[in-house]
């Protein structure tokens, strides 16, 4: 029996927590160490779910290999080989995600607000190829810098582990409001059902309730195969479009037809005006008969299809930005950046292009924002980019324009490309100068400090000077 006082693997128990169907968890100490620290024990007494058991095998195996300021730091465990088991981690005080339910429906910039902070969360975890599989309000809880933080990592996969839980049980391992179609079917393997289950999340935060109740049988789960959910615009009639769009994003059926990544999600939340509406984004009641029933006779004989590891489905989906300078029109240089632009793109084919230009401020005086001729600076900065791209072709849905106002170019670029998880930046540089040659050039400075793949397009020199 566990007790305040009692010592464990070194470890002082203070006070109980939390106590679950799977675990408790408990406040603890060590000597020496002033880090706030909690220590999560399994249920092992006869009668409980074995589930229990293979989660917290899970849950040691993944947490060593998770970073970041998205996880709890990890700092010691003991398996089941030990006289008891425990996984110690880093003890979070901040609110959880579930707390801001209760006050549902929320503005929609709010729920935009917290949204892309759970899919930045997201997209961090799944890098480190790990699907959490099992997200949910009560799973999200936030640092005093403000960034999202999940916990609870017993039904995850990670992509290059066993999958113990895949291996040893059929029934669809998760909570009943938030689990994916794809998981009612049994598989594990997409990352697109983490922003499933965002996309639960949003529509609560947005309307006050959930998409799909809380059926409590398989036989419920499985009808989100073939039914809908109700419009969020339908239960709240200020609910923008671009919100409604970005939700039913996350919700439909097919995977495949949902946002890609966590990263393309957080961009949509964090730019409203730029998200493609469609016909999800007007839809006012569910989708009719015909529809419903080619879904139900597709999930009656459909076989579920594994879709291979986490790091080469969130290479096929990636943001690529591209940085076009427009203050020399259409010269050499901007058509070589659009063709090289139209390779990339034609082979990512769903990748999302972030066209982005920036306007040059002063860092202390006050800018005039218009030209000689009256026109806005910021505007005209996205006509021409809208100009430049509309011979790329592509639908809307794949292109977003940003004009980004700064003092510096290159510290305006690396700050977008950061913010928005950009995997691929392309950008142009003019042929060298004694100026530049001193200064450093925009190009340059971009690929010395960028943390993604970073590509430099040059013309010849005689193509610049025509």
């Amino acid at each position: 029996m566990l007790a305040q006082g009692m010592e464990i693997g070194g470890f002082t128990l203070c006070e109980r927590l939390h106590a679950g169907s799977m675990a408790s968890l408990w406040r603890v100490e060590r000597a020496g160490d002033t880090t706030p620290m909690v220590m999560k024990l399994p249920r092992v007494r006869d009668g409980d779910d074995p589930a229990a058991i293979v989660g917290f095998e899970v849950e040691q195996m993944i947490m060593p290999r998770l970073a970041g300021p998205h996880v709890p730091r990890f700092i010691a465990a003991a398996g089941f080989d030990a006289p008891q088991p425990f996984i110690v981690m880093e003890r979070l005080e901040g609110p959880t995600l579930r707390e801001r339910l209760d006050a549902a429906p929320l503005p929609a910039d709010e729920v935009a607000a917290l949204g892309a902070a759970v899919a930045d969360a997201l997209g961090d975890l799944h890098r480190q190829h790990v699907l959490h599989l099992d997200l949910k309000p009560s799973q999200v809880l936030w640092r005093p810098t403000g960034e999202a933080v999940l916990i609870d990592f017993g039904l995850s996969r990670h992509d290059r582990l066993p999958d113990l839980l895949g291996e040893e049980f059929r029934l669809p391992m998760g909570t009943a409001p938030y689990i994916s179609p794809e998981q009612v079917r049994g598989l594990r393997d997409d990352p697109r059902s983490d922003l499933f289950a965002l996309g639960v999340m949003l529509y609560h935060l947005a309307t006050g309730q959930r998409p799909y109740g809380f059926p409590g049988s398989v036989r419920g789960l499985r009808r989100r195969l073939w039914r809908d959910p109700v419009p969020p615009r339908a239960i709240v009639a200020d609910c923008p479009p671009w919100l409604q769009e970005v939700i039913l994003g996350c919700l439909e059926v097919d995977p495949a037809a949902r946002w890609q990544t966590a990263a393309q999600v957080a961009l949509l939340l964090r730019h409203p005006g730029q998200v493609p509406l469609g016909e999800r984004a007007g839809r006012l009641r569910r989708d009719g008969l015909r529809t419903v029933s080619r879904r139900w006779f597709r999930a009656l004989g459909e076989e579920p299809r594994a879709s291979g590891p986490v790091s080469r489905q969130l290479a096929a989906a990636p943001i690529v930005m591209v940085a076009v300078d427009l203050s020399h029109g259409t010269d050499p240089l901007a058509e070589a950046l659009r063709d090289t632009t139209r390779r990339v793109i034609q082979a990512e084919p769903s990748a999302r292009l972030a066209c982005v230009t920036v306007l040059k401020v002063a860092r202390l005086a006050n800018d005039t924002m218009v030209d000689a001729s009256g026109q806005h600076l910021h505007v005209k900065g996205l006509v021409e980019l809208a100009h430049w791209s509309r011979a790329l072709g592509l639908p809307a849905e794949r292109l977003t324009h940003h004009v980004l106002e700064a003092p510096d170019a290159a510290d305006a670029i690396l700050d977008y490309a950061r913010a928005n998880r950009v995997d691929h930046v392309l950008m142009g540089a003019r042929a060298s100068s004694v100026m530049r040659r001193h200064l450093g050039s925009v190009s340059s400075q971009v690929v010395a400090a960028a943390r993604c793949t970073v590509t430099v397009v040059r013309v010849p020199a005689r193509a610049e000077d025509d």
